[in-house]
C-alpha cells in the first residue's frame, strides 16, 4: 500500500520592504541607488588626489586656504589620462597615482623636520635621524609612545599611495566614461589656472595657481644631487689642516699648565638670552654668575657661534666646533669619525701637557668615537655613579653630572692638567620634568632627585601649549646655567679656563619660527693672560654677549683657538705677514693707477 507523498511547506516569501527606508528605496531604484554609489566614491576619490596635490610641506601652512587653490599637476594628469587609451591610460594611472602618495608621505617627513630642525627631509642624508627619532620618543615619552609611532608611521607608509593609486585609476575610468564632459572641465580649469597665474591671484597668501608638487620634486631633485657630490666635497674640506704639521712644542703654549674644560650646554641658543620671554630670568642667572666668579677673581669674554643645525643634532655641532669642519648632516659625521682628522681633542693630547677626559651622560651605550675625539677616558650615564631617576630624554641632572666630573677626575690630587669636554644635557627637550638645584652636599647617588621627578611636569601636559613649552625651555637653561656657575664657585681653581656654549637653537615653537643659529659662547679665566689672548676677537667682557658681538661660523672656532693659544711670536708673524700683503696689494693698487 502507497504512502501518500507529505506536503512540502510553502516558501515563506520575503518581506515586503519598508518603502520609507534606505533599503526600500534602494530596492525600487537599483540603478539610482549604484549611481549615487559610484558618484560618491567617485568624488571621494577626486577630493583625495587634490587634497594630496595641494597639501603643503610645513605644518604652519596647514590651514583652509592652503586647499583653496589649483593645482597645475593635477590639471596636466587628467589632460594625459584622457588622452591615452584605455590600456594605456590604466597602465599610466598606476604610477602617476603612486608617485602622488609617495610626495604626499614626503610631505608629511618635511612636515616632521619643519616642525623640530627648520628644513626639509633630506632624502639622501637623513634616513638614520629616524632611528633617533624613536629612540627619543621612547626615552621621553615611553616605549608605548614609541611603538605606536612607529607603527603609525608604516600604516601610513602602506596606506597612502595605495588610497591615491585606487583614488587615480577610480577617476581616470570615470573621466573616460564621460569624456565629453571631462575634456570641457579640464579645459575650464587650465583656463582658470593661466588666469589666476596672469594676474597673480592668491588664496590666503598664496598663489591660486599651484605648482606646489612640481616645485617640491626639482628641489628633491637638486637636493639628491648636491648629497650625493657632498661626499667629495667634505672630503676635499677634510683634507685641510693648518696645524697638521705644527710641532707639539709650539701648540696651546699658552694654556700650558690649564685645566681646560669645553662645556656644551644642550639648546643653549640666542633666543635664550634675546627674547623679551627669557631675557629677563636667563639674564639674572647670568648676572648672578658674573658676580659669583668675579668675586673669585674669574673675569669672561663672550661672542656668537652659528650653528651648523637648529632645534636638534647635538651630536654634529659638538663634532664642528672640536674637528674645524662644518658638520650639519648624518653623511658628514660618519665620514668625520671615520677618518683622521685631529680635533682639538687630539691637539691637547698630541702636546703631551694634557689628560682628556669626555663626559657624555646622554650616552647609553657603546660609543667608539670616543677614540676619534682624542679622549683618554670618557663617561657616559653608566659611569657616573648615578642611581636616581631619568627625567624623561635626560639620564642625569647636570649638578650630579659636574659633581660627579669632579669626583672622577678633576678633583684628584697629584694629576696632569686636564682637558675635558663635558655635556650638560638637562636642557634637552622635551624639557618636562625638569630637576632643580639641590644642596651639593646632599646629591649622593641622585636618589634626592626621585621626588623631584615625581613632582615634575607631564611632557605630554606641556606641549600642549606652545607658551608652557616656552617656559619649561627657558627654565632648563636657568638650572643648566646655575649648575655650571655652582660647580665653578666650588671646585674651579686659579689655573681652571672654562669655554661653555651652546650647542644649537632650541626648535622652532621656542624660537618663534626665527631662522637665526647663534648660540652664545663664553671664556672664563683667572688668568688675566688667557683673555688678554683672545682681546683681538672683539668679545663682549662678561657672560652675556652683547647684539652686535662677532658672529663666527662654529667650525672657524678650531683654529681661531689654535692660533690665539699658540705661540706669541707665531702669532705676530702670521699678523706681520697680512700686513706686508695688505701694504702689497694698496701699493700695486695704487701704481695702476
Amino acid at each position: 500500500m502507497s504512502h501518500p507523498t507529505p506536503a512540502r511547506p510553502p516558501e515563506t516569501a520575503p518581506a515586503p520592504a519598508d518603502p520609507g527606508t534606505d533599503e526600500g528605496r534602494r530596492r525600487r531604484h537599483p540603478r539610482t541607488a549604484r549611481g549615487i554609489i559610484a558618484a560618491g566614491t567617485t568624488a571621494v576619490s577626486a577630493l583625495l588626489l587634490v587634497a594630496a596635490l595641494l597639501l603643503p610641506n610645513r605644518l604652519d601652512l596647514l590651514t583652509p586656504p592652503a586647499f583653496l587653490r589649483l593645482p597645475a599637476e593635477g590639471i596636466v594628469l587628467a589632460a594625459v589620462l584622457l588622452i591615452l587609451p584605455g590600456r594605456a591610460r590604466r597602465v599610466t594611472a598606476v604610477p602617476a597615482g603612486a608617485v602622488v602618495g609617495v610626495l604626499t608621505l614626503l610631505k608629511c617627513l618635511d612636515m616632521g623636520f619643519y616642525a623640530v630642525l627648520q628644513r626639509p627631509f633630506d632624502l639622501v642624508l637623513d634616513w638614520t635621524l629616524l632611528d633617533d627619532a624613536a629612540d627619543y620618543l621612547r626615552e621621553s615619552y615611553g616605549r608605548t609612545s614609541e611603538v605606536l609611532a612607529i607603527a603609525g608611521a608604516l600604516l601610513l607608509a602602506a596606506t597612502v599611495p595605495a588610497a591615491t593609486v585606487l583614488a587615480l585609476v577610480r577617476v581616470a575610468e570615470r573621466m573616460a566614461r564621460r569624456r565629453p564632459r571631462a575634456v570641457r572641465a579640464t579645459l575650464v580649469l587650465a583656463v582658470a589656472w593661466v588666469t589666476c597665474a596672469t594676474f597673480g591671484c592668491q588664496a590666503g597668501g598664496a598663489p591660486v595657481a599651484s605648482t606646489l608638487d612640481a616645485q617640491l620634486l626639482e628641489d628633491r631633485v637638486q637636493a639628491v644631487r648636491a648629497g650625493l657630490a657632498d661626499a667629495r666635497v667634505f672630503a676635499a674640506e677634510a683634507a685641510v689642516d693648518a696645524f697638521q704639521n705644527t710641532p707639539p712644542d709650539r701648540l696651546l703654549t699658552g694654556l700650558r699648565g690649564k685645566d681646560v674644560l669645553f662645556t656644551f650646554v644642550e639648546s643653549y641658543g640666542r633666543a635664550a638670552i634675546e627674547d623679551p620671554a627669557m631675557a629677563r630670568q636667563v639674564g639674572a642667572v647670568l648676572q648672578e654668575g658674573t658676580a659669583s666668579l668675579g668675586a673669585a677673581g674669574f673675569r669672561a669674554r663672550s661672542g656668537w657661534l652659528r650653528s651648523p643645525v637648529l632645534g636638534a643634532g647635538s651630536w654634529m655641532c659638538h663634532a664642528t666646533l672640536l674637528s674645524g669642519l662644518w658638520i650639519n648632516n648624518q653623511q658628514r659625521y660618519r665620514d668625520l669619525v671615520s677618518g683622521e682628522r685631529t680635533t682639538l681633542g687630539k691637539y691637547f693630547r698630541r702636546t703631551g701637557g694634557w689628560r682628556t677626559v669626555g663626559v657624555v651622560p646622554g650616552v647609553r651605550r657603546a660609543w667608539p668615537e670616543a677614540r676619534f675625539f682624542g679622549l683618554d677616558r670618557f663617561y657616559d650615564s653608566t659611569h657616573l655613579g648615578y642611581h636616581g631617576p631619568y627625567f624623561s630624554w635626560t639620564p642625569v641632572p647636570d649638578q650630579f653630572t659636574l659633581e660627579a666630573f669632579d669626583r672622577l677626575e678633576y678633583g684628584k690630587r697629584d694629576r696632569r692638567p686636564v682637558m675635558a669636554e663635558i655635556i650638560l644635557a638637562s636642557s634637552h627637550q622635551p624639557w618636562a620634568p625638569l630637576p632643580r638645584m639641590v644642596d651639593w652636599h646632599d646629591l649622593g647617588d641622585g636618589s634626592v632627585f626621585g621626588p623631584i621627578r615625581n613632582a615634575g611636569k607631564d611632557p605630554a601636559e606641556v606641549w600642549k601649549d606652545t607658551e608652557s613649552v616656552r617656559t619649561e625651555y627657558r627654565e632648563s637653561i636657568a638650572y643648566s646655567l646655575r649648575s655650571l656657575f655652582g660647580f665653578m664657585g666650588r671646585h674651579a681653581r686659579r689655573n681652571t679656563v672654562l669655554v661653555f656654549l651652546g650647542d644649537h637653537q632650541p626648535r622652532p615653537e621656542v624660537v618663534a619660527g626665527s631662522p637665526r643659529r647663534d648660540v652664545p659662547v663664553t671664556i672664563v679665566a683667572h688668568d688675566p693672560a688667557v683673555l688678554d689672548r683672545v682681546a683681538g676677537w672683539g668679545w663682549t667682557p662678561g657672560l652675556r654677549p652683547a647684539a652686535d658681538a662677532p658672529i663666527w661660523a662654529m667650525d672657524k672656532f678650531r683654529d681661531r683657538f689654535l692660533t690665539a693659544f699658540g705661540p706669541r711670536e707665531a702669532g705676530a708673524a702670521q699678523a706681520s705677514r697680512k700686513a706686508a700683503v695688505r701694504r702689497t696689494n694698496h701699493s700695486g693698487s695704487s701704481s695702476q693707477g
